[in-house]
């Protein structure tokens, strides 16, 4: 019964053997080698964008920094959600990669396109005394769970763009939120106004993999400086690139994803049977509710994994996430503790 993070489950055994079969012979390392470069040219076609710009790292915090110290200049400021994973869990990496501030939009873990807007004239008004509007980011599935329709993010593109910022778009669970919507990768990034994608792998069955999506090409002397500035160039690069091919190959990326939204659906469904409320609409496969604390209780007596938040009443915020591997018998076991409790 483990449902702390889709993090934490085992890798895919198809990734597992890719890395073993790369692991032959002597291949150029820094990325210079044919696996890299065919897994370039795959991730460019799945979003329908030649011209982009692809670069593997190990680690989502990576992914997002470095992505935002190509979008935003250290007197700007980039603007996200208040819980967005930038803000909250990555110890400042996005500054520190870039120089530029963090600046807070609204109070909901979606980001309102009026509120961005107001938030954007507050920085003008300021004048040449106050940091610059510099890019937005906004999070693909978000920190509680929910998912920005298409015409949602259009919508926040479009106000971005009127004020000529660019466009980021941390997609950690990019393949649980595009399997949701029903959409393709263009759809749900160029397409929609996106300059920056943070690809994700790891959350969904990888190893430790990640893609940088640029689709600016002038920015491709700039992310290769930082990247190797902040020491996120891998020398063995081949390792990435082959967790990467595995994952995309025969649409294993949506299979995953499909897998654990359906599991999270599942599982939201029974819950709701025995009069568990929920915090979000959950629409991916990560589900905030409120437990009661005797049913807290028994399912830590029995085991159960998943983080708390807020104990001081007289129900438990409980955040649920399921992942591809999770057994169907542990969510009912879970499930069958809840409604006997």
């Amino acid at each position: 019964m483990f449902f702390a993070s889709d993090n934490t489950g085992p890798a895919l055994p198809e990734v597992m053997q890719a890395i073993n079969e790369a692991n032959q012979g002597y291949v150029l390392g820094y990325g210079n080698d044919d696996l890299t470069r065919e897994v370039t040219q795959s991730i460019r076609d799945i979003f329908q964008a030649p011209d982009a710009l692809v670069y593997l790292v190990s680690t989502g915090t990576s992914a997002n920094a470095l992505a935002l110290s190509c979008l935003a200049q250290p007197y700007q400021t980039v603007f996200c959600a208040p819980m967005a994973h930038i803000q909250e869990d990555e110890c400042g990496a996005p500054e520190f990669y870039s120089g530029a501030k963090l600046s807070l939009v609204g109070s909901d873990d979606k980001i309102a396109a009026n509120e961005l807007d107001a938030e954007i004239q507050k920085c003008l008004e300021r004048g040449f005394q106050g940091v610059k509007p510099g890019a937005l980011s906004i999070s693909q599935v978000t920190e509680f769970g929910q998912v920005y329709t298409l015409d949602e993010i259009g919508t926040l593109t479009e106000v971005a763009k009127a004020h000529n910022l660019p466009v980021h778009l941390d997609g950690a669970r990019f393949a649980n939120a595009m399997v949701a919507l029903g959409c393709t990768p263009a759809e749900m990034s160029w397409k929609a106004g996106i300059d920056a994608v943070s690809f994700g792998g790891t959350k969904n069955g990888c190893l430790g993999v990640e893609a940088v999506i640029l689709f600016d090409p002038d920015k491709a002397v700039e992310f290769e400086a930082r990247r190797k500035r902040g020491g996120h160039l891998q020398s063995k690069h081949r390792y990435l690139a082959a967790q990467m091919k595995a994952y995309l190959a025969n649409d294993l990326w949506l299979n995953t994803a499909q897998n654990a939204n359906e599991n999270a659906a599942y599982l939201l469904a029974q819950l709701a049977k025995i009069g568990v409320k929920f915090d979000y609409p959950p629409e991916a496969n990560v589900l905030f509710c409120q437990l009661p604390k005797q049913i807290h209780a028994k399912l830590q007596d029995a085991g159960a994994s998943y983080y708390t938040y807020d104990e001081s009443h007289e129900t438990i915020t409980a955040r649920l996430v399921c992942d591809w591997s999770i057994p169907r018998p542990s969510i009912e076991q879970f499930i069958e503790i809840c409604r006997s409790a």
